[in-house]
């Protein structure tokens, strides 16, 4: 696995070895009260760049609404250490504060058994990895397994089950969002968008990377959904404030649009969202058959 960063210009260096540091002082406050040996004695064994910023093709236009991720997978000695709550908030908490760091972070965290059993199924979210990423941080001894190539029928046929699985599930939430903004059920509405969105980045994830990491965080999913096919930026309107806006309502309504009294969103922006994720489920919906028809091609 690649090592070296000298591609990216000074400032993420900087930022990059800043994330790590963090990232590596919280684990070890977060560890030292366990008492089972395996967390207390656990171990970062990699922090890996992936994604445009490994690739050489970010973007980094804050000002217009787009703006390239940090993507970092840190990789454990067991899978009990990878618990966002237990042992990573503060660390999140921390990167977002730090002033020091200009741009979005996400992290993803599995066990190296996880990773490397992903990588002997030929998964191709952690094949990609093993080609393109770069190690910011890792202890020796403790390599990722050869990736092992996935057959085209055995890949063909997990897609085509997600993508029924998920473009339903995702389409019962569009219709009962727009239905209940229509009754002027305005939280509701925003969660069940909400919910719509996830479901068709998770979709569009699985059909695209066998893969979709365990949060209910939108702005995540779609940037690393973006990531993957840049076709899918089209499906949210980012040039004004007003359009930002309206989206991070939409990241915020998983929580507050039910559990906080103080949560507000207007009819108009349930409208406006509804068409955004309407536009999504099409490109996705297009993106995904376009995938299927390629695996099932190779199948045959």
């Amino acid at each position: 696995m690649k090592s070296e960063i000298d591609h990216l210009p000074e400032r993420q260096q900087r930022e990059l070895a800043r994330l790590s540091e963090i990232l590596l002082e919280e684990f070890d406050k977060a560890i030292a009260q366990a008492t089972k040996p395996h967390k207390r004695d656990g171990k970062v064994y990699k922090i890996i760049l992936f994604g445009s910023y490994a690739r050489d093709d970010w973007v980094d236009e804050p000002a217009n609404g787009y703006q390239s991720d940090f993507d970092l997978l840190i990789v454990v000695s067991h899978e009990d250490l990878t618990d966002i709550a237990d042992y990573w908030y503060v660390a999140e908490d921390r990167i977002a504060r730090d002033p020091g760091i200009a741009r979005p972070v996400n992290i993803i965290v599995h066990s190296l058994d996880e990773v490397n059993s992903a990588l002997k199924r030929g998964e191709y979210f952690w094949t990609d990895i093993a080609r393109d990423g770069i190690a910011l941080y890792e202890l020796p001894c403790h390599p990722l397994a050869t990736p092992m190539p996935l057959t085209s029928a055995d890949a063909y046929r997990m897609a085509q089950e997600y993508f029924d699985h998920w473009i339903e599930s995702a389409g019962r939430y569009l219709a009962t969002g727009i239905g209940h903004s229509e009754k002027g059920w305005k939280n509701e509405a925003a969660f069940e968008l909400h919910q719509a969105t996830e479901r068709y980045y998770i979709c569009f994830l699985l059909v695209r990377t066998l893969y979709f990491p365990r949060s209910h965080n939108i702005k995540f999913l779609r940037s690393l959904s973006e990531d993957k096919d840049s076709r899918l930026v089209e499906a949210w309107p980012r040039d004004t404030k007003l359009d930002r806006a309206r989206f991070e309502r939409l990241k915020r309504a998983y929580v507050e649009a039910r559990y906080s009294a103080s949560y507000e969103i207007s009819g108009e922006d349930l409208e406006a969202l509804a068409v955004s994720v309407a536009r999504l489920r099409g490109i996705v919906v297009a993106i995904c058959t376009e995938r299927l028809d390629q695996l099932k091609r190779a199948a045959d």
